[in-house]
């Protein structure tokens, strides 16, 4: 397949800037790969498609407030630090990408909180990357709760707010290390899970911790010479087993996000289970793929050629993915991080 494939047109004010309200009370589209069928409904609705032994596996991953916004020593110029990963806990270094670039260079010190943190560039990893050293005394992640903005995809056209903190945050987050949502987990309530906990549904967790590697875009048009960025990711051993046992009494694993769906496909045995792993991906789907653990994919509708949407494709098929898109964008639905989801059976 092409990266041409995947390019559609999307008007701009269906890109949703902020989430449904309850966040259960999106739209959710429901494709039936079976006989290519499509049905409209509320995502709370998506209850009706489970059965006792189902399982759904979910993302834990947690968004860290990654924008910082400090001053520049000697000069006091403003300063973006948006926090990629961490490289070493003990010397608090990270991977950052700075803006405005050109005034950032190694040795420099950049100042937050009036002054009680900084950091010093220790290196150059791309243009607009940097590794820094920061004076952490303390719980860094708490700090960074108290002075940073959450990362919000740049196509949401607005400065993010204290709401986001939670709205862009699933109810599984758990375990620190995201920058960017896994964000068909957004439309889940606590009260939505308690009723499929209460059909029989087991639900269990993985970690994926999602990286601007999301947003970027794939600049090759032969899709075989595209490169993802590796990502940290996490499979339990009440996951390994929970899942295998979906699959080996003919139940339903239904998968929450795109993310997830790689952690899991990442992670398969020769005769098609799954095995518990702690380590990196950088797995790149895309049609055609012979899926070996999701039977059911909970996702948003993503953004032209990115690689969340040759994802889906895979699983639903390219053509019928297309006709759903048109179909979408024809009623209204609103797209990306904070828009409606999508059921493919």
């Amino acid at each position: 397949m092409k990266l041409s494939d995947f390019r559609y047109p999307l008007p701009r004010n269906l890109v949703a800037k902020y989430p449904a309200t309850p966040r259960d009370n999106a739209r959710l589209m429901v494709l039936n790969r079976a006989d290519e069928s499509i049905e409209s409904m509320r995502f709370h609705e998506i209850t009706r498609f489970f059965k006792k032994g189902d399982c759904l596996v979910v993302n834990e991953t947690k968004v860290f407030p990654a924008r910082l916004f400090g001053r520049k020593e000697k000069t006091n110029a403003k300063i973006e630090v948006f926090l990629l990963r961490e490289l070493n806990k003990e010397e608090n270094i990270w991977d950052v990408i700075v803006d405005p670039a050109r005034k950032v260079r190694i040795g420099n010190k950049i100042f937050f909180d009036e002054g009680r943190l900084w950091c010093e560039v220790i290196d150059n990893t791309t243009s607009r990357g940097r590794t820094v050293r920061f004076n952490v005394t303390g719980d860094f992640f708490k700090i960074i709760e108290r002075i940073g903005k959450m990362p919000l995809p740049y196509y949401i056209k607005r400065e993010s707010t204290d709401k986001d903190k939670e709205s862009y945050q699933t109810v599984f987050a758990r375990s620190i290390g995201a920058v960017a949502a896994p964000t068909a987990g957004l439309h889940f309530t606590k009260r939505l899970l308690a009723t499929l906990k209460r059909k029989g549904v087991k639900i269990v967790p993985v970690v994926l911790h999602v990286g601007l590697g999301s947003f970027r875009p794939v600049e090759v048009e032969d899709l075989t010479k595209h490169k993802m960025d590796s990502e940290y990711y996490e499979i339990p051993e009440g996951t390994v087993d929970a899942v295998n046992r979906t699959i080996d009494t003919k139940g339903n694993v239904f998968v929450v996000g795109t993310s997830t769906c790689r952690a899991l496909e990442s992670s398969v045995t020769t005769d098609g289970h799954l095995k518990s792993t702690l380590g990196w991906t950088d797995k790149f789907i895309f049609p055609p793929y012979d899926f070996k653990i999701a039977d059911r994919l909970v996702t948003n509708f993503h953004m032209p050629e990115s690689t969340l949407l040759m994802l889906a494709s895979a699983f639903a098929g390219r053509d019928f993915m297309m006709k759903a898109y048109k179909r979408a964008i024809k009623e209204g639905y609103r797209f990306f991080s904070y828009g409606d989801a999508m059921l493919l059976m």
